[in-house]
């Protein structure tokens, strides 16, 4: 197999494992969010930990806290991580997987207005148009269901804002990952002391639900690897077509296996986004094949 086709089946494997989770957290579900949470935080640090000890890399994690301003650009990174996982896993629990999906379709849209507002950059015609679309979609949303769609919103805004600051960060996405879990796991920590003390823990009660939890680590973090991999491989006009695997199997879980209302008002909204897409992602298709032909510059 040639580098680019590992590079196709490692971010095909990504996006399936991250397209399906929904599947994992929906038997969760008698586990509240927020400790699913925890438990997805302390498992993460210790696979990345382990990754890196074997990868005998772990002192590069002072790297990645050398001073106060990269500490706290990873904590804003940890944060915004952390909300997005949170909102996810809550939409999986309480039947709200079809907003968490649109949230994920409406990413690459926000990504391009955080780039124009956090480091100038331009908008063409075909990003400018998909932007407005996308806006669209939420204003036809939230006019049609009489209430903000706060999921897709928030699921979009955290995941862009988190990508911000992977750009403002010069270490790997391992090493930061294992930093932002790091300065997370001492709150995750106290979080499911205060759970156990109280009596409500579930990590313990039962060895399915137990192993679950303790699999939040490698679903988190196997994923993540297979798509460092990819992208070291493949252009980005590739990576960003094949990460619509992801919201699109979430979207495909939420309506034929959990069977959640899709209501005129998603068709309309989804329409929009997915009209968004198209025109993003055929523009900066061309872009990429009009960059591959120019000639390297002496």
């Amino acid at each position: 197999m040639t580098e680019g086709g590992k590079g196709i089946a490692a971010i095909v494997a990504a996006c399936t494992i991250w397209g399906l989770s929904a599947l994992y957290y929906k038997l969760l579900d008698h586990v509240p969010p927020l400790e699913v949470l925890a438990h997805r935080t302390i498992w993460s640090f210790v696979f990345f930990a382990g990754v890196l000890i074997v990868q005998r890399r772990l002192t590069v994690l002072r790297q990645a806290l050398s001073n106060w301003k990269d500490v706290a650009i990873v904590a804003f990174a940890a944060l915004m991580i952390s909300c997005n996982w949170f909102v996810f896993i809550s939409s999986i629990q309480t039947g709200h997987a079809i907003e968490a999906s649109m949230g994920y379709y409406t990413f690459p849209l926000a990504s391009v207005l955080m780039g124009a507002i956090f480091f100038r950059e331009r908008l063409g015609p075909a990003q400018a148009a998909a932007v407005a679309l996308a806006a669209i979609a939420v204003v036809v949303l939230a006019v049609g269901l009489g209430v903000a769609p706060w999921i897709p919103i928030i699921v979009a805004a955290t995941f862009a804002l988190y990508g911000v600051a992977k750009k403002w960060l010069t270490v790997g996405p391992v090493v930061s990952v294992t930093a932002e879990v790091m300065l997370l796991s001492p709150i995750a920590a106290v979080l499911l002391w205060q759970a156990h003390h109280a009596g409500t823990g579930h990590y313990g009660t039962d060895i399915p639900t137990s192993l679950l939890l303790m699999f939040s680590g490698l679903l988190t973090g196997t994923p993540l690897i297979l798509f460092s991999y990819a992208a070291r491989r493949l252009t980005m006009a590739t990576v960003g077509l094949l990460q619509y695997i992801n919201p699109s199997l979430q979207f495909l879980c939420a309506t034929l296996i959990f069977r959640e209302v899709f209501s005129i008002w998603h068709a309309i909204a989804f329409g929009l986004i997915w009209t968004a897409l198209a025109i993003y992602t055929t523009a900066l298709w061309r872009q990429d094949r009009v960059a591959r032909r120019v000639p390297p510059s002496v």
